[in-house]
């Protein structure tokens, strides 16, 4: 409330009392002086907009990506500017490289002294500049008399359209100033989003239609789209290969699921691929293309239509609305491509077997996770050894159950984001997988999952190095190792002394014992599993071209 006989809502009151009307209900954050103003009137309506407060900006920033990564829905962080906002903008970065709708408050120094270089607490020059380059909107409330319609198009953008994050700078003395002219309402529609061009759906139709070997790759933009992505592979039988944000959008126990390792094996055969919410990066820089392979791209965001190569149609709009209008045009054209369908059967068939055989150490452990993790368990994956293993190994059965962070690769995300998912998704186990060297990025958060009691499991694996690094360094520099050593705590103590369940495995029989009692705890667990050198993965990945110039 108002803190005198003024009755005009404050710039504080408009923020929070919009990110109730349109459902937000809780807040990622830490606070600090020049977010003062703000929490003071966040006080009285902790009932509807409740704080999850870190212990690092950066753990409040992961929080409120791994909330929106498993709901798929906004969420919001709050933090103070300068270091506050520099300390979380790699999570900010990672939200923006998975189109992830995470909105950013981020506090400001007072209005008179901005860009004036002198010397103010928490002062960086061009923070809004910084902003706005990690989020696809970034605005500034200069006082109550754009506050509410800053505030309305900020909810607008990050629930409509290309799903990214939304920037919204405040200034400290801004947070009181008194709000003319507000609506009746603070309630936001999202914008529509564009149709797809019906010409372009009816050429993409009849490409389909006339292939041989057709292929689906999904990415982010399609998880919301699992039974209609389902349902077009199985009228075109046509294999669907996910990479890392694509897990799940058709699950692992269907026999159209492909992973990265059968979808290269498949690669020179394909004559159609049609690639949904997905760069294609991988496919097209590092696969290969030539002229017998055509491409069908469709994407909300139009920027990425066409950005590597011309595909032979472009398809701007929704997965959600472009899929299903696809399979219409097929209707009553369906053809068993027989030869095809064995094709990809004898691939996975001869490709699994391969890698058992080849990842035997790290798929003993991510066996002994997959056994124990419920189907609808959420899976998140930091840069880890056995992480590596996953994004081709670990069966995923349900959308938004396998979390990575893509092409960012922000080694350390897996603790925050993984708190972000347990408390955003308390219906369902979550477990995070992190070496030992990610892990000590954010450790001081598991005092904020016992604070908040979030019942997330995380899995350390103790290598007592930065194991890649020092992998490659043998690999490709005569074991001329450096800087990749590590003397590391004792992590199950460690968690133990934060209140946190702690516990120690040395098989992956014992792994299972340990998670087994995870579950059943109703708290934040820590495993620490020993580990030694594992086979490396990365000629799978950096892999040459199979199609076009090698």
């Amino acid at each position: 409330m108002p803190k005198n006989s003024d009755n005009r809502p404050t710039v504080a009151n408009v923020v929070i009392d919009s990110l109730v009307a349109n459902g937000i209900d809780q807040l990622y954050c830490l606070p600090g002086y020049q977010n003062d103003e703000f929490f003071d009137a966040l006080y009285d309506k902790q009932d509807k907009l409740t704080p999850i407060h870190a212990r690092h900006e950066q753990g409040a920033v992961y929080m409120a990506l791994g909330a929106a990564l498993a709901t798929g829905r906004p969420q919001v962080a709050s933090v103070v500017p300068g270091p506050g906002f520099l300390n979380g903008s790699a999570a900010l970065a990672t939200a923006y490289s998975l189109y992830a709708p995470v909105l950013a408050l981020v506090g400001q120094i007072p209005s008179d002294q901005i860009g004036k270089s002198l010397g103010a607490l928490h002062e960086v020059p061009g923070q809004l500049e910084m902003l706005g380059s990690l989020t696809k909107q970034a605005s500034r409330i200069t006082g109550g008399n754009n506050a509410g319609s800053l505030m309305r198009s900020a909810i607008r953008a990050v629930n409509s359209g290309l799903p990214r994050p939304v920037g919204l700078e405040v200034p400290m003395d801004v947070w009181t100033s008194r709000c003319e002219g507000m609506p009746e309402t603070l309630t936001q529609e999202p914008q529509k989003t564009p149709l797809p061009d019906a010409d372009k759906i009816d050429q993409a139709v009849q490409i389909l239609k006339n292939a041989a070997s057709p292929m689906i790759v999904v990415g982010c933009g399609a998880q919301d789209s699992s039974k209609d992505v389902t349902l077009l592979a199985e009228t075109l039988s046509a294999p669907v290969l996910s990479m890392r944000t694509g897990h799940g959008v058709v699950s692992s126990r269907h026999p159209l699921s492909i992973r990265t390792l059968e979808g290269y094996a498949l690669w020179p055969d394909c004559d159609v691929v049609l690639a949904l919410g997905t760069r294609l990066q991988t496919q097209q820089m590092l696969w290969g293309m030539d002229d017998d392979l055509k491409i069908i791209h469709a994407d909300i965001n139009e920027e990425e239509l066409g950005r590597i190569n011309a595909p032979d149609v472009a398809l701007h709009g929704d997965v959600a609305t472009i899929v299903p209008a696809l399979t219409a045009g097929l209707e009553g054209k369906e053809t068993q491509k027989q030869d095809w369908l064995e094709r990809v059967t004898a691939t996975k068939e001869r490709v699994t077997a391969g890698y058992r055989k080849e990842f035997g150490p790290q798929l003993a452990w991510l066996d002994a996770i997959r056994d124990e993790l419920p189907d609808d368990g959420i899976f998140v994956e930091d840069l880890t050894q056995v992480g590596y293993v996953s994004r081709f190994a670990l069966p995923v059965y349900h959308p938004r159950t396998c979390l990575t962070p893509g092409y960012q690769g922000t080694l350390g995300w897996g603790l925050g984001t993984g708190l972000g998912a347990a408390h955003a998704r308390r219906d369902v186990p979550v477990v995070a997988i992190m070496g030992d060297g990610g892990a000590m990025f954010s450790i001081g958060e598991l005092a904020t999952a016992v604070h908040h009691n979030i019942p997330l499991i995380v899995v350390v694996f103790n290598d007592n190095a930065y194991g890649n690094v020092r992998g490659f360094q043998n690999d490709q520099y005569n074991g001329r190792t450096i800087a990749t050593d590590l003397t590391s705590p004792d992590f199950a103590a460690l968690a133990q002394s934060c209140g946190v369940k702690g516990q120690t495995a040395a098989t992956p029989s014992e792994l299972r014992k340990c998670l087994r009692s995870a579950f059943a705890s109703d708290g934040p667990s820590l495993i620490e599993v020993p580990v030694g050198t594992f086979p490396s993965p990365w000629k799978h990945f950096l892999v040459p071209k199979v199609r076009g110039a090698a």
